[in-house]
């Protein structure tokens, strides 16, 4: 499995254009929010716990997350939680409030993300690997925190290896 630091510098070398990586500042939450709500339909339970596609898919992606790196993991679960809170409330609401919301939401956030890839001038990083798909958020909250100039110890290596 690759490291922390292999995953970013591979999906940044898809994006280095401060354009693409903007929209996917938006395009990005976007998306994984919208999956999340998309899946959180059909709910059922299990051994007394409320479940969904969604609860089940989150864990699995935090778990990753958490291998990958236990400060992230904990950002990322900070971050999936209220998708999580999202998703059952839109689950809870009409079939059209519950589509509207998690098609919209993944229609409009694929948008902006070929936008920015237009910008960048090559495809998005999961075509080659499915992984991106996974890792996208990630280099998202990095690239925030290092805008807030924490996390410092993962820029040096994202932008040498995504340079080579």
């Amino acid at each position: 499995m690759k490291t922390l630091n292999q995953q970013l510098a591979q999906y940044a070398a898809y994006h280095r254009d401060p354009r693409n990586v903007a929209t996917h500042l938006v395009g990005v939450p976007m998306i994984m929010a919208a999956v999340v709500v998309l899946l959180s339909r059909p709910g059922f339970v299990l051994a007394e716990l409320p479940l969904s596609p969604a609860v089940l898919c989150v864990a699995a992606t935090l778990l990753y997350y958490f291998v990958l790196d236990i400060g992230m993991g904990c950002v990322m679960s900070a971050l999936l939680l209220p998708a999580l809170w999202l998703g059952a409330w839109s689950a809870a609401q009409a079939t059209s409030v519950w589509l509207g919301i998690g098609l919209g939401g993944f229609v409009v956030g694929w948008i902006i993300q070929f936008i920015g890839h237009y910008f960048e001038g090559r495809k998005p990083a999961f075509v080659d690997d499915l992984v991106g798909l996974l890792i996208g958020p990630l280099f998202v909250v990095v690239e925030v925190l290092l805008m807030l100039g924490l996390r410092k110890d993962l820029a040096p290596a994202m932008k040498e290896r995504a340079a080579a």
